[in-house]
């Protein structure tokens, strides 16, 4: 058995394959997971995504699982939030072979248990590589069954129910599924009355022949931006590969930031849940707890990283969260992510707007700052770095600062900024994201803050 390390992550299992993660592997994870997730006993629902090494790897992780005597519900190909629906709904935990929008040649596990309630290494995963590592294979009285069981239509149908687009104007919205796993639920799950879909790269091929199946990359909405500009529709969406993320853009083809959906999201689900919490990481806009808080929620800050969201939903009773990635959660599905039931918040609000508003109209109200993006410096001593900007702004009049999450400072006076500066968990990097009142502002804060960064200045701001 190869050495677990270099394929467990902080919220997943992913690696190349077969030089990292192989059928051995997928075995020996599935055994573990049978008494790590299942206690030994009942069953766990397997699905995978249309990756060419996702089928063998899912059976081999169910041979475990039953070598353990667990049974296997089957579910085939799955979106990830597909099988988080199979998860909650059949109170079983559950396991989803996908490497989301990596390269073809990585694949991995997504684990959670039951209700899909998150693992990750500080939750699961650790006992899992130190119960394959002591090498105990107890003998079962009997081997666990596999059952084969197609979710696909239960899945939409309670999308449906948490979401319903009943009535309201006809749209037309393009979708691409980068040859993703959204080519395999979109065809279901919008398959309504009054909407047109046209399809783009709906054939599922985990070789990812046409773009890189990661919407978070300006290059890879290219393709959608044209094709909603060429057939004048309302809006398009883009998904990733196993379908959980996903990021729209408007009838101008132009992006609309994730925080502002998470900001419209939370809006709607306030009215169904007057005076709730809703949960936003650090780095989504000011604008997300002002409206949040303007609509009689109470806004939740926290880290970034979906655990810490799924964590903090639960100790909260936070009816939604979201984040900049394009992750958003639901308390009524089980506290999990799903791109498509955002996908259907943006659809219904659209379709529901009595002024018959275009989206980029529709959303104006929640696009009130300025935001930098992301921006990675490669640096050899983190930590170094940040005191070195908390020294450089953290002093200056009308500033407050906090350690949450690496770094905040916050100009509390006119006009508004904020920076963000956190290390990168697997890489020599500092992410650093600025938002400004202004272009002009979030400009200049954010060229202060590089060159402090990169050792270029003193800084300024």
């Amino acid at each position: 058995m190869r050495d677990l390390a270099p394929i467990l992550k902080a919220y997943d299992i992913r690696g190349v394959v077969p030089d990292e993660l192989d059928d051995e592997t997928a075995r020996a994870i599935g055994w573990a997971a049978a008494h790590v997730l299942a206690g030994g006993t009942g069953a766990l629902v397997v699905g995978h995504d249309m990756r060419p090494t996702s089928p063998r790897l899912a059976a081999a992780f169910a041979d475990g699982v039953t070598a353990a005597g667990v049974d296997v519900v089957m579910a085939g190909l799955t979106s990830t939030d597909q099988l988080y629906y199979a998860s909650g709904a059949l109170g079983l935990p559950g396991a989803m072979f996908t490497a989301s929008h990596n390269p073809a040649r990585y694949n991995g596990i997504k684990l959670c248990r039951a209700e899909a309630a998150p693992v990750g290494y500080a939750t699961g995963l650790a006992e899992i590589e130190a119960l394959i590592g002591d090498g105990v294979d107890s003998p079962v009285a009997a081997r666990g069954r596999v059952e084969h069981r197609d979710t696909l239509h239960d899945y939409a149908a309670h999308l449906h129910g948490l979401v319903p687009l009943d009535g309201g104007r006809p749209l037309t919205v393009v979708v691409d599924a980068g040859n993703g796993m959204a080519g395999h639920t979109v065809p279901t799950v919008l398959d309504l009355p009054g909407l047109t879909v046209v399809p783009l790269y709906f054939e599922l091929d985990g070789t990812f022949p046409n773009h890189e199946a990661n919407p978070i990359d300006p290059a890879n909405l290219v393709d959608l931006q044209a094709a909603v500009r060429k057939h004048g529709a309302d809006l398009g969406l883009a998904f990733d590969g196993d379908a959980d993320r996903c990021f729209v853009v408007d009838e101008r083809g132009e992006p609309v930031s994730p925080s502002a959906l998470t900001a419209l999201i939370a809006v709607r689900e306030l009215e169904r849940s007057p005076g709730a919490r809703v949960v936003h990481n650090l780095i989504t806009s000011k604008a997300v707890p002002e409206i949040i808080a303007e609509h009689g929620g109470t806004p939740v800050r926290t880290r970034v990283g979906h655990s810490l969201i799924k964590q903090t939903m639960a100790e909260t009773g936070a009816v939604f969260g979201g984040e900049h990635s394009g992750h958003f959660y639901f308390r009524d599905f089980w506290r999990a992510d799903s791109g498509m039931l955002a996908a259907l918040h943006t659809l219904a609000a659209l379709r529901a707007d009595d002024a018959g508003r275009p989206l980029s109209h529709l959303l104006a109200p929640y696009e009130r700052y300025v935001a930098s993006g992301e921006i990675n410096s490669t640096v050899d001593d983190a930590e170094a770095v940040t005191a070195r900007v908390e020294e450089a702004f953290g002093k200056a009049p009308d500033v407050v600062t906090d350690r949450l999450d690496g770094l905040t400072v916050e100009f509390t006076g006119t006009p508004m900024w904020w920076f963000n500066l956190r290390p990168s968990n697997t890489e020599p990097l500092l992410r650093l994201n600025v938002e400004g009142a202004d272009r002009a502002v979030m400009e200049r804060v954010r060229d202060d803050v590089l060159r402090v960064v990169r050792g270029t200045g003193e800084g300024a701001a």
